[in-house]
């Protein structure tokens, strides 16, 4: 057994399926398959039940898996401590952030960053707040930025920037002249929500609860899973939605949009740096928390 044999492994359980296993890691699938083979023989039982199109691990499986993560990580964690004892900050970075900070924020990061440590190689996972708590728990990202706070005990958060979120309509909507709209008038019109886990929309909903507000009482004609497809919602007249100002930036500059404050409702909100409490960091990660400290 060896950590190569280990790491194959973790892809085809990851991955639930050889062919994409060995896509993902660049080896013939009768590769993959002779390395689960070897470890099968070396451990002396089934480590994966072939269940038609999809793979699974057995009970034995399941355990080999945990240690080879753990295993696997210690390797990076390693290698990464002695470059950066030897001055040569180097290895990859997995991080991860919800739909305004991985598309709006951190990419305003890791070009920067990538500049400063050129050593170093990047993987960036996008999914709604609580997909991207999920990943951090498992380990698969080290570090996350989301736009909620989460009451987790095996999570720690830190403010990081600062976000407005305003009530984004079309140029031709009959609200698209006023200074600001009464927290009572969103009830009225056909609003576009996001799904349950998204940072934004639980952030809407804690605010209308704190004007007194219930936000089942919206008038949400359909709901969608990521900020773009809102965008476009609202341009083709789906309904209104409250969005971030740092995601519709470009559209309000052009004229496309129009941001209105909400009047009676408190639509400030923090993207905060999350993080695992039970997980040593990497040197490259803590490098990458500084310079965003520092960036923003």
């Amino acid at each position: 057994m060896d950590l190569w044999q280990l790491h194959v492994f973790v892809s085809v359980v990851e991955n639930k399926s050889f062919s994409k296993a060995s896509s993902s890691i660049n080896l013939s699938q009768p590769t993959v398959s002779l390395h689960v083979k070897e470890l099968e023989e070396y451990f002396h039982c089934r480590l994966l039940d072939r269940l038609g199109k999809t793979t699974e691990p057995t009970k034995a499986g399941e355990i080999l898996y945990q240690y080879s993560k753990q295993l696997l990580t210690l390797r990076d964690k390693a290698e990464s401590d002695l470059h950066d004892f030897l001055g040569r900050t180097r290895g990859p970075l997995f991080i991860g952030g919800s739909t305004i900070p991985s598309g709006y924020i951190l990419p305003g990061l890791m070009g920067p960053f990538l500049e400063k440590f050129p050593g170093v190689s990047i993987e960036l996972t996008a999914g709604d707040t609580l997909e991207i708590i999920r990943q951090i728990k498992k380990g698969k990202i080290e570090i996350g930025i989301v736009g909620a706070r989460i009451d987790d005990p095996g999570i720690t958060q830190e403010k990081l920037i600062a976000d407005e979120m305003k009530l984004i309509v079309p140029p031709g909507h009959k609200w698209a002249q006023r200074n600001f709209v009464d927290v009572s008038k969103l009830f009225e019109e056909k609003m576009i929500a996001r799904e349950k886990g998204s940072g934004t929309w639980q952030s809407i909903c804690k605010s209308l609860e704190a004007a007194g507000f219930h936000s089942s009482s919206l008038n949400t004609c359909v709901t969608m899973g990521n900020t773009v497809s809102v965008i476009q919602g609202i341009l083709h007249h789906v309904g209104i939605s409250i969005l971030s100002t740092i995601a519709v930036r470009d559209d309000i500059h052009k004229g496309r949009l129009i941001a209105l404050p909400v009047k009676g409702l408190n639509l400030d909100r923090y993207f905060y740096l999350t993080l695992s409490k039970k997980r040593a960091l990497s040197p490259i990660c803590n490098k990458f928390i500084e310079f965003a400290r520092h960036a923003l």
